[in-house]
């Protein structure tokens, strides 16, 4: 990766400085920061680290970067040439040869360009999607899906060993609300005609009696203890449930193409509970409080957290610390990524920090992305209110909006192409849609906006893909040889080379901040650069025969760099629109 290569370039001409007694010995490296410039004029690369050194030894920072810039002027393989920048900025102009270099790299690694092996050894866990069992999944759930998806293909790239769970919420009071509920109102048989419906439906209208009768709460609780205590006819239902959810939810990630390596609900960890409330009790981490049992944190800093209610029952938090202790020890992971709402956010500082005072690692293993709300135009959505998008419904629609786009652009495909083409087109635009925002983002649900298959879309780059496959196969030719005499001059072009080579470091800073929507942004970045090339730089028209090569070469860089990106965001690419 070039940027890494500068850092190193960077560390050699400090190391020397030092070693000629022009530059006093302290530890600087860690404070190597190479970026890129805002403005084209400042290079394709800078760094400020002169400035820092001047700080620490009290010196002018020009003269530090012009020291600094006489090293590095050296590297001419790399650099056309370096300059310095009041206050102290050393600017990088990248060579042709290092451009040439990173353009056959992408010709010879095709779908593996952008990967790395700096995740080699290491385990990745991510907790994602995380589906509630008797409940229909709603566009509300999307969000964890896909961004957890992505953050799972981001870390794969990289070279990490990863792991997909899908915790199920299989376990908790609100399954003793619904087993209350198909007992005092329901019809197994009718339930079994359409069951996430019908149990939404007995666990909404549980809800609304409770408001008139209270006393309702307190039975739901009841079933619940039962189902704990392994009541035959509380688990009976209880599986039923399980079943009927897992078989929709498993069409539902069929259709978005979303493979999850495992799926353990809340209800594995059971027999785990005991032990590990007695771990925190014996180490001392956790008391006892007017009958339950606490995890108080020091100084009070955050709200205790309860891993046993009064009445016996555990908490899904005591669930969540069985759920570490499993994965520490089964997978011994480098970090644990959960992908959750951003309203949980105080709950997993309680949960990282329990782990941590039970001497599970550090807090820094565990991370919480937290997503922003999917909201309606009128508020948040609500089960038990019944206020809610299924995503069913939202595949539905997309799929008849995309049916018509493709009939429009291409009257002439076969039905059977054209109903494929579209269901990409519409699963990519959902994907996009929700992938392009930061996490943290809310979302007010609009069909139009969810479904836009223009501008920066899913669409849009999906298209701009088959524009260029499409030059490709116009050229007629089969395979496309790299020739290190090859040159690019025009503006343009040499814009667009230098955004293809950034993959590679746009990919690792998405997986390192966990946010996806970088590769968006860049891909969206790319294909706007791609679109703005062809228009104004002749590929197929270009007479001499070894520049219009070295544009052949662009184009398909271009279309395998979008392929890449796609791919990662797990959006499928097509040869025809």
């Amino acid at each position: 990766m070039i940027k890494e290569e500068i850092k190193k370039l960077i560390e050699n001409s400090i190391e020397t400085l030092q070693k000629q007694r022009k530059l006093p010995k302290f530890d600087v490296f860690s404070k190597i920061l190479v970026e890129q410039p805002k403005e084209e004029r400042h290079g394709d690369y800078a760094t400020n680290i002169a400035i820092i050194i001047a700080k620490h030894c009290r010196e002018n920072p020009l003269k530090i970067a012009n020291l600094l810039s006489d090293k590095l002027k050296k590297a001419k393989k790399l650099f056309s040439r370096v300059e310095t920048a009041s206050p102290g900025f050393i600017n990088f102009f990248l060579s042709q040869k290092i451009l040439l270099f990173e353009l056959k790299e992408i010709l010879r690694k095709k779908d593996k360009y952008g990967q790395s092996k700096i995740g080699k050894g290491k385990t990745i866990i991510i907790d994602y999607s995380s589906v509630n069992i008797a409940k229909p999944f709603s566009v509300g759930h999307l969000r964890s899906t896909l961004i957890g998806q992505a953050i799972y293909n981001l870390y794969k790239f990289l070279g990490y060993k990863t792991i997909g769970d899908n915790h199920l919420g299989d376990w908790g009071t609100q399954f003793g609300k619904l087993i209350c509920a198909v007992k005092k109102w329901g019809n197994e048989k009718e339930i079994a005609k359409n069951p996430i419906k019908n149990l939404v439906a007995l666990y909404i209208k549980f809800h609304q009696e409770a408001e008139k009768n209270p006393a309702l709460e307190e039975e739901g609780r009841r079933w619940f203890k039962k189902l704990e205590e392994g009541d035959k006819e509380a688990k009976r239902l209880w599986k039923k449930c399980v079943k009927w959810s897992l078989k929709e939810f498993n069409n539902l990630y069929k259709i978005l193409e979303i493979k999850i390596d495992m799926s353990l609900g809340e209800s594995f960890y059971r027999p785990m509970l005991e032990s590990v409330i007695k771990e925190s009790l014996k180490k001392k981490v956790a008391v006892k409080s007017q009958g339950a049992v606490i995890i108080p944190f020091p100084k009070e800093i955050l709200p205790p957290l309860m891993i046993r209610k009064s009445d016996g029952a555990t908490l899904y938090s005591t669930r969540d610390l069985a759920a570490i202790k499993y994965r520490r020890k089964k997978y011994k992971p480098y970090k644990i990524i959960y992908e959750v709402g951003a309203e949980q956010t105080l709950y997993f500082k309680q949960l990282f920090w329990a782990a941590e005072l039970l001497g599970w690692g550090k807090r820094e293993d565990y991370v919480h992305i937290a997503h922003g709300m999917m909201r309606l135009p009128t508020g948040r959505m609500r089960t038990r209110k019944g206020e809610t998008i299924l995503l069913e419904d939202l595949l539905k629609e997309a799929f008849e909006k995309a049916i018509k786009i493709v009939e429009e652009k291409n009257p002439g495909i076969k039905t059977r192409n054209k109903e494929e083409v579209a269901k990409i087109i519409g699963i990519g635009a959902i994907k996009y849609n929700n992938l392009s925002r930061k996490p943290l983002t809310d979302i007010i649900f609009k069909w139009d906006e969810a479904l836009n298959l223009e501008g920066n879309s899913g669409p849009y780059l999906q298209y701009s893909y088959v524009r260029a496959k499409s030059i490709i196969k116009k050229s007629k030719i089969k395979t496309i040889k790299f020739n290190k005499k090859w040159s690019f001059k025009e503006e343009k072009e040499v814009r667009l080379l230098k955004r293809l080579i950034r993959f590679p470091e746009v990919v690792e800073q998405a997986a390192k901040s966990y946010s996806p929507n970088l590769v968006c942004n860049y891909i969206f970045e790319l294909a706007q650069d791609f679109n703005s090339f062809y228009e104004s730089v002749p590929v197929l028209k270009e007479q001499d025969k070894n520049c219009r090569m070295a544009r052949l070469a662009l184009v398909e860089s271009t279309a395998q760099v979008i392929k890449n990106g796609l791919n990662i965001l797990g959006i499928k690419t097509l040869e025809e629109m």
